[in-house]
């Protein structure tokens, strides 16, 4: 087998730790996958990849040639793309990873016109709060939200989200309706965990010279997900912070109550991030494009 296709069938296997799923992700039967790995370890006389009959786990060495293998893989494509014509078409896989109520509002209900302009790219999806090693994971591309402090990261700036303070019309009947910051402290909050620390966030917001300070509340709930964020502030388990874009709908159906405007968190920086060692292919250059006026943000 040609080696570039066994270190492509490798980086499936990796990336997905199945050799199932890698075989049925690159329409192989799963005898080919497996011969091919195994041809690459005793080329290498090195173990690639621990195997259990639960999961599949990169050794040390698998770790490095798996980096080494996205680079080579990555500098093939961008190599190929240069002679293929300027009227051959984007295509192959992007992998992108977004934040989950994004990905579910707009950007997922927009793919069809993507698709429609470029039929031959197929888009990895993953939709989720944590902030997802793009590297280690072999991601073209994410979506952060807030500060960002990977400088092992590009980063192109697309905007920023207004915030907003919200509750649940049942947490303000039994807890009444807050007025002033110094109110806060007889009241809950939904507390959300930072993904990376693992530590509660604390209530934010502005003073009237645009400084940013913070208030630590009270708190039943601690959840790790924008999803499960939202549903604890509808069930009336506290006071919650959360961008507004998303909120529309809930503040206009009176499913959630807006508080202290005059006291909102500074907005929060959106970017598309990609690594340093990684050269944008014609596809995940197309797709980061179509994203960024997708989001338009201000």
């Amino acid at each position: 087998m040609d080696q570039f296709r066994s270190m492509q069938i490798f980086q499936a296997v990796a990336d997905s730790k199945s050799f199932t799923q890698a075989a049925e992700q690159l329409g192989l039967p799963r005898p080919t996958v497996t011969n091919a790995v195994q041809a690459i370890e005793q080329q290498l006389g090195v173990r690639l990849l621990q195997r259990t009959t639960r999961k599949v786990s990169l050794t040390v060495e698998g770790v490095v040639y798996l980096e080494r293998c996205r680079a080579l893989l990555n500098e093939l494509e961008d190599m190929n793309a240069l002679f293929l014509g300027s009227g051959k078409r984007p295509a192959g896989v992007v992998r992108v990873d977004l934040p989950e109520r994004i990905a579910h509002l707009i950007v997922i209900p927009a793919l069809p016109a993507f698709f429609a302009a470029y039929p031959e790219i197929q888009v990895r999806l993953g939709a989720s709060d944590r902030f997802a090693d793009l590297v280690g994971e072999g991601i073209d591309c994410a979506l952060r939200v807030g500060t960002l402090r990977d400088s092992s990261l590009i980063a192109r700036r697309v905007g920023a989200m207004e915030q907003v303070n919200c509750a649940a019309p049942s947490y303000l009947a039994q807890y009444g309706r807050p007025q002033t910051l110094a109110d806060l402290k007889q009241h809950y909050a939904v507390n959300f965990f930072s993904s990376q620390s693992g530590r509660d966030l604390d209530w934010e917001y502005l003073d009237a010279d645009g400084q940013s300070h913070t208030v630590t509340m009270r708190s039943r709930v601690s959840v790790g997900s924008a999803e499960a964020y939202v549903a604890s502030c509808r069930a009336g388990l506290g006071l919650m912070q959360a961008p507004r874009l998303g909120m529309e709908a809930l503040l206009a159906s009176g499913e959630l109550e807006e508080v202290l405007p005059a006291w909102r968190a500074a907005p929060l920086p959106v970017s598309i991030v990609y690594a340093h060692s990684r050269h944008l292919s014609a596809r995940v250059r197309v797709f980061v494009d179509w994203l960024a006026a997708t989001l338009q943000l201000r």
